[in-house]
């Protein structure tokens, strides 16, 4: 492979609680849930009611802001609930499975002669278009700009990630499909950023592997190495595990949800693979396979990092390919706590002799804090962790004060929440870095609107 790119900053934690390659079969979902939360600034307005009958690929509820960007029942089924909080906020619409996974035929498509506009919508009507997000901001991308061009990852290099070369070897056809397709709908190129020792064999895009600890994996950091987002520029990024939907789509001519995910974490029993279906409960996943179940674990839809805390009884978000399952630590007690030896602990800064047995050691970490928010910006924390030419330090700061102009020159449009995830995890204040930089992108999205 021509293009390699060598990263040396970054993190990786080595966890217990890594994926076997081995697919392991799950009961089905009786529920499965729709969550306007899981696409960031959509405002949304429900078109259906409790008693509707839906099919898989029937719209759920639009955005306000943008009609024509549409949200789809995953399953077929009968509309249970819409579940409201405060202020009437949407916060979910469960559907009853009905076990004959009835979908809507949107009808094959023939990519040689179909228009970038034809294709355009029929991944609105579709509700694909939801997983396809933009730079600047981190939002869902906007069906009437043409991008300069796309970026897919085929890399997660998160703790305790899926590896995409196993979940798509049996599926190939279609993601080739799918990068086919968004390969018509830019003028400029499709990037596919994938990992140097496992790479993926498609054609017609432009593959760039990359080596190196996370977050090596994240678009974010694929695109500054491989073409920066400059002021008045808007691209497009995808995950590769949507990239599937897409082809499916394209293939069959009915959308399908369905994701093969990994269950992770050291209170699993035995980490592996199952296949499953956006929006699924969590317990219909990890039932069975969560070592001596109680009040202190942390179910997390996602990684450790970016992922969303969530309860067994909870459901599978949309953007996640993983369930991990960890100590909640409320309930430990340690003997004159950080003042011990700290044996079969995991420190950044080598605070423990742990770091000695080198880097295949696997930790078993939980969800404490270890330690208060301090208002103080750490001074050279953030740049070992940090593989962008970008000043983390200087940004955040900017990014408090909103200051525009500084924000600006420091590269506020090429980054996103994700990219700051692991500044968050070795910062000795204990700041919401990723809130931060995900309340100055929508202040500035604003501003700019």
């Amino acid at each position: 492979m021509a293009n390699v790119v060598k990263l040396k900053k970054g993190l990786d934690i080595n966890l217990k609680g890594k994926p076997e390659y081995v697919v392991e079969k799950v009961p089905a979902s009786e529920y499965f849930a729709l969550i306007p939360d899981d696409f960031h600034g959509v405002v949304p307005k429900v078109t259906v009611k409790p008693g509707d009958h839906v099919e898989a690929g029937t719209p759920l509820m639009y955005d306000k802001n943008r009609p024509e960007i549409k949200f789809v029942s995953p399953v077929s089924g009968e509309v249970i609930a819409v579940n409201r909080g405060e202020r009437r906020k949407v916060l979910d619409i469960t559907v009853k499975a009905d076990g004959k996974q009835a979908g809507v035929d949107f009808g094959k498509t023939d990519l040689s002669v179909v228009t970038p506009e034809q294709l355009s919508e029929l991944l609105l009507n579709a509700g694909l278009f939801p997983f396809i997000k933009q730079r600047p901001y981190d939002v869902i991308a906007d069906p009437g700009k043409t991008p300069r061009d796309i970026f897919v990852t085929a890399w997660d290099s998160a703790p305790l990630a899926p590896d995409f070369a196993f979940v798509v070897k049996n599926e190939l056809e279609n993601f080739q499909s799918g990068l086919d397709a968004l390969s018509k709908l830019t003028e400029g190129k499709v990037y596919l950023g994938v990992k140097a020792s496992d790479p993926v064999a498609v054609k017609g895009v432009e593959i760039v592997a990359f080596d190196g600890p996370h977050p090596a994996g994240n678009v974010g950091v694929q695109i500054q190495h491989i073409s920066p987002v400059n002021k008045g520029e808007v691209v497009w990024t995808m995950s590769a595990f949507d990239v599937l939907f897409i082809g499916r789509l394209i293939n069959t001519g009915k959308v399908d949800f369905s994701r093969m995910i990994a269950v992770t974490g050291s209170e699993i029993t035995k980490p592996c693979y199952v296949e499953t279906c956006l929006g699924a409960r969590i317990d219909s996943i990890t039932k069975g396979r969560v070592k001596k179940a109680d009040y202190h674990q942390r179910y997390i839809s996602g990684n450790v990092l970016t992922g969303t805390k969530v309860s067994p009884d909870d459901y599978l978000r949309a953007p996640h390919s993983q369930i991990t399952v960890i100590p909640e630590g409320d309930d430990c007690n340690e003997f004159l706590g950080w003042a011990t030896v700290g044996l079969g602990k995991y420190s950044v800064n080598h605070s423990y002799p742990t770091w000695l047995l080198g880097r295949k050691k696997e930790y078993t970490i939980d969800a404490r804090l270890h330690g208060g928010e301090r208002a103080i910006i750490m001074s050279g924390e953030y740049d070992k962790v940090f593989p962008m030419d970008i000043l983390p330090e200087f940004l955040i700061k900017s990014t408090l004060a909103f200051d525009v102009e500084k924000m600006e020159n420091l590269g506020i449009y090429e980054v996103a929440p994700e990219d700051f995830a692991l500044c968050e995890f070795v910062d000795t204040s204990k700041l919401e870095i990723q809130k931060i930089i995900r309340n100055g992108l929508d202040q500035l999205m604003n501003e700019m609107n």
